[in-house]
């Protein structure tokens, strides 16, 4: 056998080699193209929402009421739970109901950034301490996506929504702070631990 095609046969083997391997990386990463509906499987979501609040669950404590918010439009915001954690964070949870007679798109419930990719979230709420007079802002996260619900868009009338946002948490001393959205009424709440 020649030199020439003792040459040719090795580049043939070591190109079957690379292409096989090549075929094994991409299918190790994947990214699959189905889904099995297992939780690994899902792409993430944008909204760091609580675990289970996705829509159409039911929000966290949503029994229980200690607040509520009526807007434009027969929208509602009813306030369930504002809860310090060890953190160092407050978790406001709630629910959102249009009992208007047209959809409902949380577009003037934003915040004025430039950097959000939501246009429809409740990025635009704030934790009013009166007696502090200070004003806490929605938690945002190392891409600058607020730590809220996003994507509140096409609400239509009938429906409600679980609703949350994360905010730095006053004082321990202060317990009383204003919720509050744009275009709603503040609503008052206690802050529990």
């Amino acid at each position: 056998m020649s030199i020439r095609r003792t040459t040719k046969a090795a580049r043939g083997a070591v190109a079957m080699a690379s292409a096989v391997g090549l075929a094994l990386v991409v299918a190790g990463c994947g990214g699959g193209g189905g889904t099995k509906g297992t939780d690994g499987d899902k792409p993430p979501a944008r909204s760091t929402a609580p675990k289970g609040s996705g829509p159409g669950s039911p929000a966290a404590d949503s029994d229980k009421v200690i607040g509520e918010m009526k807007g434009p439009d027969g929208v509602v915001v009813t306030l369930h739970s504002v809860v310090r954690d060890s953190g160092g964070f407050v978790t406001v949870n709630g629910t959102v109901a249009n009992h208007g007679n047209r959809a409902f798109n949380a577009i003037d419930w934003r915040s004025n950034e430039t950097e959000l990719r939501s246009r429809s979230s409740i990025s635009g709420a704030t934790l009013v301490d009166k007696a502090g007079k200070k004003r806490y802002l929605v938690l945002r996260d190392t891409n600058g996506e607020c730590l809220c619900t996003t994507g509140l868009s096409g609400l239509m009338p009938g429906a409600s929504r679980p609703i949350f946002a994360q905010f730095p948490a006053p004082p321990a001393k202060v317990t009383q702070v204003d919720f509050q959205l744009p275009t709603m009424p503040p609503a008052s709440v206690q802050i529990t631990d």
